[in-house]
């Protein structure tokens, strides 16, 4: 079994028990029947597929049972799992088209935006990147002293302001930085914010204005930091911040934690938004690129 294998099985550990292994184990060895199909839909909805994919994928298993005879559940697994694998795109490839390239990183409290930032300053520097942060969340001094201990830690410098300041001086001061000292990479944390205060969600949209001021074009990328632990409920929030900043992808954060890894599926037909990332565990190496195909094979593994 490969490493990259392994560390997505692991890290998709939850899911699997909960559910997509109970639905392998469930397609295992007997005669297909309409039990079959109920066991099977409930399982589907209780991994947070969404009512409507879970219905859908039920349709195309009813319909190639009755196209190509299938009599075993066995038959169905590899149905299955083509199905779930197509409604997932493959995310692309980050092109630092501008140098620098800015990318703001949104997202709720607790969705963990800023350990995120870390993981991705860490793997662009190792790729050979000049990396820059900007600590836009001066509305909590820990986010701020967090992301410093970082930038300290992988020598990475960061960019703050005072305590309830203005957050797009901040993110204006990270930009022009990175435009003199010709970084390569500018990670922009904002401040979590629910989806439902209407100032504070205009004031991240104020932010992205001004990063467009600093930099003609800019912001480049805007990730969206997701808690797969929430399940279907970070939909709304994720269809507001993707109204108000125009989001480009998703960060897929504590999939590790998490027994409703489904919510994959829902991100990719609801909102129509690649997932980036995925956070597989705590160290940094752990926030992998996501990999439909190695996401879907986890996720069917086996109950032991």
């Amino acid at each position: 079994m490969s490493d990259r294998f392994t560390k997505w099985k692991n890290g998709l550990a939850k899911t699997s028990k909960a559910t997509f292994g109970q639905i392998a184990t469930l397609l295992g060895t007997s005669e297909i029947s309409d039990e079959t199909y109920e066991d099977l839909e409930a399982l589907l909805i209780k991994s947070d597929l969404g009512i409507e994919t879970s219905e859908s994928l039920l349709e195309v298993l009813w319909e190639r049972e009755r196209q190509e005879g299938l009599t075993k559940t066995t038959e169905l697994t590899d149905v299955l799992r083509a199905e779930l694998r197509q409604r997932l795109d493959i995310p692309p490839n980050l092109e630092l088209i501008s140098k620098p390239t800015i990318i703001l990183i949104v997202g709720v409290n607790g969705s963990g935006k800023t350990t995120t930032i870390a993981k991705l300053g860490k793997r662009y520097q190792e790729q050979g990147r000049q990396v820059i942060f900007g600590a836009a969340d001066t509305y909590r001094a820990a986010a701020v002293d967090q992301l410093q201990v970082w930038g300290e830690r992988l020598n990475i410098p960061v960019i703050a302001g005072m305590q309830d300041g203005d957050p797009g001086a901040v993110a204006y001061d990270t930009v022009q930085s990175a435009v003199a000292r010709k970084f390569d990479l500018a990670f922009i944390d904002t401040a979590g914010r629910l989806h439902t205060r209407f100032n504070l969600m205009e004031e991240l949209k104020k932010v992205h204005r001004v990063v467009g001021k600093a930099l003609s074009g800019a912001p480049h990328e805007v990730w969206l930091v997701m808690d797969a632990t929430t399940g279907q409920n970070a939909l709304q929030q994720a269809h507001a911040f993707k109204d108000a900043v125009n989001v480009t992808g998703i960060i897929l954060a504590k999939l590790d934690s998490s027994a409703r890894g489904g919510m994959a599926f829902a991100i990719q037909k609801e909102l129509g938004l690649p997932i980036i990332f995925a956070g597989l565990g705590e160290s940094p190496d752990d926030l992998q690129p996501f990999d439909p195909d190695l996401f879907v094979d986890g996720i069917l593994a086996q109950e032991k």
